[in-house]
This record gives structure tokens, C-alpha cells and sequence, in this order.
């Protein structure tokens, strides 16, 4: 059976967000801003030695590069 989530993987060092914002502005369905410390939330990831990872749809891809391309401290990384 096929992982129903893809093979493209989508990397985040939340630590070092500054809360811009513009993650959440790209690709709404996978960030939100946290209410509680303004940085960005990938979700449905889980943390790895300060690396905050999940899988997402090819048809998410395409806007996950467009987040990532656009964070200024270049914390986001989409791996295919």
C-alpha cells in the first residue's frame, strides 16, 4: 500500500523562525502561526533534533516551494 501522504518531504528549524508570516500566507493548509511564541507550526510534523518534518501531497508541493523559496532565514526546505 502507498503512503497516502507522498514521498515529498517538507523540513522546518522552528527555532530559528522570526515569525513573518509568509509560510502561512503560501501554503495555508500545512502552517498556522502559534498564538503562543509567533513562529510558524508545521503541521502534522514531528520534531527530530530541532528539525520539525512531515510528508505532504504532490499537490501540495508546488506551494511549499513557493514558502519556502520566500522565507527570509531560509528555515524550510522541500525535499522530493
Amino acid at each position: 500500500m502507498s503512503d497516502p501522504k507522498g514521498r515529498v518531504t517538507v523540513i522546518h528549524q522552528r527555532d530559528k523562525c522570526i515569525g513573518c508570516h509568509y509560510c502561512v500566507e503560501y501554503a495555508p493548509a500545512q502552517w498556522r502561526m502559534s498564538k503562543k511564541d509567533g513562529k510558524s507550526v508545521l503541521l502534522g510534523s514531528k520534531e527530530k533534533k530541532g528539525f520539525w518534518i512531515t510528508r505532504i501531497h504532490e499537490s501540495d508541493v508546488e506551494e511549499n516551494k513557493k514558502a519556502a523559496k520566500a522565507c527570509p532565514v531560509n528555515i524550510i526546505q522541500v525535499r522530493e
